[in-house]
């Protein structure tokens, strides 16, 4: 991507792929390439535990929850805390700091989201083994329809595992709160548990890149595509490519690649608190608009394809024999299911996918 005269690209090397400097200024850039991909063959990612089974977790989480509700600056302090579950011998207690995290999420909710930080030694042997920080997805508020928001997100995460390996690995996990200080319980709540950028870029073999800036050219054309119908199909406006804003941008020789996350202020999840930005116009997040960066039309074509190929196994999460889906109301079921049939006949009449999601790209032909 274009960079400013002595701007570097900054890709982090993962798992020991790469020994040279991960910095490349630009005139090296210029005479010598993208930054090579990872040489996989020199350590092999080992699966961590907690992502291998798919049922929901229950988990206690003994935390200073008075001193984490005051933690609402930009930087906070680590706090102490355990996160405890069942195991074979009885209870496995897990040492664990956590602080919050979420610029919004800080300023309005009850209770932050929280990141989780263990000590390699300490998670030797559980359910957290070879973890070194994990995102916490709660309840904004304690009341239902914001655990319905938390479950919401859950399955549009799945959704999008349905339809591309360059997703984060979630687990749902049943949470009782217990304040360390006091010993009462707080809350017992629906939470997701999700892996984070430097564990999912050695899972999928790809390059983290932390610099800003990318457009449409820089961009896998395929991969392109599918992030922008993706953001699309769930209705989230919520994002920058360019501005690394719930995007993690990655690499594989020779493109860069978009991987959405955070999609709690999707038309898809439609909580009461989420606005759309009002430099789009739009009326509230329900209302689609297309977001993503130019791709060829028959790069669209192959999304398209794919969506409908997958349109039974991601109505599926919406239904009663789903472990997921029955946990959601059925009204909020009924809902989705109708908003995501609006999608679906939008992307099977060629003419609507062509005015609605084609020719309203960004970034004019890749």
């Amino acid at each position: 991507m274009k960079t400013a005269p002595g701007r570097a690209l900054c890709v982090l090397a993962l798992g020991g792929a790469i020994a040279a400097s991960p910095l490349r200024s630009t005139a090296a850039q210029e005479t010598q390439g993208a930054p090579a991909a990872a040489d996989t063959t020199k350590k092999r990612y080992r699966p961590v535990p907690l992502f291998q089974e798919g049922e929901a977790l229950e988990l206690t989480l003994r935390a200073p929850f008075r001193a984490l509700g005051r933690d609402r600056a930009a930087e906070v302090d680590w706090r102490p805390a355990h996160v405890e579950y069942a195991g074979a011998e009885g209870t496995v207690s897990v040492p664990v700091r956590v602080r919050t995290r979420g610029i919004w999420r800080k300023a309005n909710c009850q209770m932050p989201p929280l990141l989780f930080n263990f000590a390699k030694d300490s998670t030797k042997g559980t359910l957290f083994a070879r973890i070194d920080r994990l995102r916490l997805s709660m309840h904004c508020r304690d009341n239902d329809a914001y655990e319905q928001y938390v479950l919401q997100e859950f399955q549009v995460y799945r959704a999008q595992r349905l339809l591309t390996a360059l997703s984060f690995d979630v687990r749902l996990a049943r949470v009782t709160y217990v304040d360390s200080e006091r010993g009462d319980t707080v809350s017992r709540r629906w939470a997701f548990l999700q892996e984070q950028d430097e564990p999912f870029a050695e899972r999928v073999g790809v390059l983290l890149v932390e610099q800003k800036g990318a457009g449409p050219s820089d961009l896998d054309p395929y991969e392109s595509a599918f992030f922008g119908v993706f953001q699309y199909f769930v209705a989230n406006s919520d994002f920058s490519i360019s501005g690394l804003h719930n995007v993690v941008l990655t690499y594989r020789e020779p493109f860069h690649i978009p991987v959405a996350r955070d999609f709690d202020w999707s038309g898809a999840v439609n909580a009461r608190y989420a606005k759309p930005n009002p430099v789009l116009k739009i009326p509230n997040v329900r209302y689609r608009i297309m977001r993503g960066y130019c791709a060829l039309p028959e790069q669209y074509e192959r999304v398209f394809a794919l969506f409908k190929e997958k349109q039974d196994a991601i109505y599926a999460l919406y239904s009663e024999t789903d472990p997921v889906g029955r946990l959601m109301t059925p009204d909020v079921r009924k809902q989705t299911l109708e908003y995501f049939g609006d999608f679906y006949k939008t992307i099977g009449d060629a003419a609507e996918a062509r005015k609605e999601i084609i020719e309203r790209c960004l970034g004019g032909p890749a």
